[in-house]
């Protein structure tokens, strides 16, 4: 008969594999919350650096190694360039100009990215229904990121279509796209760091590395950077901190330990959905049809990528061939 123990902590674990998800959305939300009353410099700095001393603490109480040697922080200070500074410029600086819920959605669509990477660099096959993912992919985000006038000039007449950039790197959806990008690479880059480092101390260390240009740059091309900051606010960039980024990151990693990562990858659709609730109840946010037909399409590539081994195997009744090394990248 199964103890209390093994029962409580069976059915605590699909919230667990959800949590880092849910944190995830929920902290794009309340970080978009704050945006008005502050600067996306300090914001992202103020995000990474707390954030990763948590990391850090925990670590060392599990007793996790530090670095040794020069290769390890090497790799860590790239991690922390991409993953860290980038990242997080981009996403802070994106929630500027962009709602919650889509920001979202296109920092969600790196699997896109990771997929087209993998197959580049490691040699990795996307596959039939990969390559059907990568082109929905490209129409969601066209969908949510392309003025509503491009899209109907290419419909009405796709061979005189002129297309005006003015503005078009003002669209915060460009930003959080450049975002996703940046977390590609940084994904790419993890199999290089731990061969080095610990994955959770690699974890903190690139957060704190990675946040402080953001506080410089915070520092010295910001102004006023809290004074507008009310009390909610500092609750919120608490909680996008502590459970956003520290625990969120924690418990992504102790799964991904436990040899789940292919697992987890596969409810990256959650985030954006979580994102697009909690933005639509909290902050008002709406979209309109064609940006709700992007998010769909989006979602649904993603779904494909992160799937398309599984998704082949059941239509075809033919196993992966796939590296099952290179699919956790993904």
């Amino acid at each position: 008969m199964p103890s209390k123990q093994s029962s409580l902590s069976f059915s605590l674990t699909p919230i667990l594999l959800v949590a880092p998800f849910f944190l995830w959305g929920t902290a794009m939300v309340a970080m978009k919350g704050v945006m008005p009353h502050t600067t996306p410099l300090f914001m992202a700095g103020i995000r990474l650096i707390p954030a990763g001393i948590l990391v850090l603490i925990v670590a060392a109480i599990a007793k996790r190694p530090q670095p040794q040697s020069w290769q390890a922080w090497a790799w860590i200070g790239l991690f922390a360039l991409i993953d860290g500074t980038l990242f997080q410029g981009f996403l802070a600086a994106g929630l500027v100009r962009t709602t919650a819920g889509l920001g979202s959605v296109m920092i969600d669509s790196q699997p896109l990215a990771v997929a087209v990477l993998s197959a580049w660099l490691f040699k990795e096959q996307i596959g039939a229904i990969g390559i059907c993912g990568l082109v929905l992919g490209v129409l969601g985000i066209s969908c949510i990121g392309l003025p509503v006038e491009w899209l109907s000039q290419v419909v009405t007449s796709p061979l005189t279509s002129q297309f005006d950039l003015a503005g078009l790197s003002d669209r915060g959806e460009w930003l959080m796209l450049l975002a996703a990008l940046s977390m590609a690479v940084g994904t790419i880059l993890i199999p290089f760091v731990t061969k080095y480092v610990d994955p959770v101390i690699a974890t903190g260390w690139h957060m704190i590395i990675g946040g402080m240009p953001l506080a410089i740059g915070s520092f010295y091309l910001e102004s006023n950077q809290w004074m507008a900051i009310t009390g909610s606010d500092w609750l919120s960039i608490a909680y996008s901190t502590i459970f956003g980024s520290a625990i969120a990151y924690g418990l992504f990693f102790y799964f991904a330990a436990q040899g789940n990562l292919t697992s987890l990858s596969s409810l990256t659709f959650l985030t954006p959905v979580f994102a697009l609730l909690f933005g639509s109840l909290f902050l008002g946010e709406t979209l309109d049809l064609l940006q709700w037909c992007g998010v769909s399409l989006t979602l649904v590539s993603i779904l494909l990528i992160n799937q398309r081994d599984y998704i082949w195997s059941q239509l075809t009744g033919v196993p992966s061939i796939s590296d099952p090394e290179k699919a956790k990248l993904l």
